[in-house]
């Protein structure tokens, strides 16, 4: 289906098409790719997560390209990304070895590491700061950095995961080890019932908003769960991908910032005196998703007759570029399918009036 029957054809679709200039005209400055790489990250972080691919460059330059909008810059990413060749897999990253920014538990007050703020807005007071728009970059950028590498500690000592000692105890489900080759869902189709290392995957990729409303649905009652964020970590993990004449080396090829969240809820078999957990990770800094993530992964686990414990239907409808595509062709023409429509309409009220109704 297109629109070239009716309106221009080719001619009429390249118009179109340049008045997305129009848009993007309205000033004589600019906003650099590097600027919105560092001023937005957050966003830049929710399009590399959604797209599945871990490049903030990238992922600036299709939020610049479409006027900002998050789904359309996802597509971009998710496309460019379908062009790359896979020369390597990185081997299992230890997230146990996280160099962390900021970590914090719900569940325990105090906890070996401590508790570390990092930064976040949820402290904040919600207030807008009017002061920003006469906000001189460059002083700022200079002070934060001086500020912060006089603060800088010599050794990172990593944390110890707060469930650790809870499975040391026997008081929370563990997962059985698995050595094998996880499911790749960008190049394996999804079967249902999915494997753990395919929901994951999924539920990683999948729109912020949608997963985040399925968990709201299942805290609100459309679910069986009100969990304990047992810890919420985000840090630096290095990638390393083995040595080609030795398997059991590795060579070190970079580091990423993800986000990383265990949460903690009663199971609901009673004789079984553990807790369960959700596990959610994701690419940057974006905490509410994994939250949701470890939330519905949950879920999944126990099945049920709410939405989000089917797993065909959660995993089948967050994906950001299926669902705004399927809504999106909603715009395209739809006149003989519409027009078998209105003829049901018009035949059934034509009958009606025979039978005198």
């Amino acid at each position: 289906m297109a629109y070239v029957a009716v309106s221009g054809g080719k001619e009429a679709i390249e118009e179109s098409i340049k008045l997305l200039d129009f848009y993007k005209s309205g000033t004589e400055k600019d906003v650099d790719v590097e600027a919105i790489e560092n001023k937005l990250s957050l966003l830049v972080d929710r399009v590399m997560s959604e797209a599945g691919l871990y490049s903030k460059t990238y992922a600036a330059l299709a939020l610049k390209q479409c006027e900002g909008s998050l789904e359309e810059a996802v597509f971009l990413l998710r496309a460019y990304r379908s062009t790359l060749t896979r020369n390597y897999y990185t081997k299992t990253v230890n997230t146990d070895e996280m160099r962390i920014v900021r970590r914090i538990s719900a569940a325990f007050k105090d906890i070996a590491g401590g508790q570390i703020l990092g930064a976040t807005y949820d402290y904040t007071h919600r207030l807008i700061n009017f002061d920003i728009e006469k906000e001189n970059p460059a002083d700022l950028r200079r002070n934060i950095q001086n500020a912060l590498l006089a603060q800088i500690p010599e050794d990172i000592i990593p944390c110890p995961r707060v469930s650790g000692g809870l499975k040391e105890e026997r008081l929370i489900d563990s997962y059985d080890k698995d050595d094998g080759r996880p499911h790749d869902v960008t190049v394996n189709t999804l079967s249902f019932p999915a494997n753990r290392s395919a929901r994951l995957q999924t539920l990683s990729r999948a729109d912020t908003g949608f997963i985040s409303g399925l968990a709201y649905s299942a805290l609100r009652g459309f679910g069986q769960v009100h969990p304990t964020v047992g810890e919420l970590r985000c840090g630096y993990v290095e990638l390393c991908v083995p040595y080609l004449l030795d398997e059991h080396e590795s060579i070190y090829i970079g580091e990423i910032l993800i986000t990383e969240v265990e949460c903690f809820n009663q199971t609901d078999d009673k004789d079984q005196l553990k807790l369960t957990v959700g596990y959610g990770a994701v690419f940057g800094r974006n905490e509410n998703k994994a939250i949701s993530m470890a939330v519905i992964d949950r879920e999944l686990d126990v099945g049920g007759p709410y939405p989000t414990q089917n797993e065909e239907f959660v995993l089948m409808h967050g994906d950001s570029l299926e669902m705004n595509g399927f809504i999106s062709h909603l715009k395209l023409p739809h006149y003989v399918t519409f027009q078998s429509k209105l003829d049901a309409v018009r035949k059934t009220r034509k009958a009606g009036k025979e039978k005198g109704e």
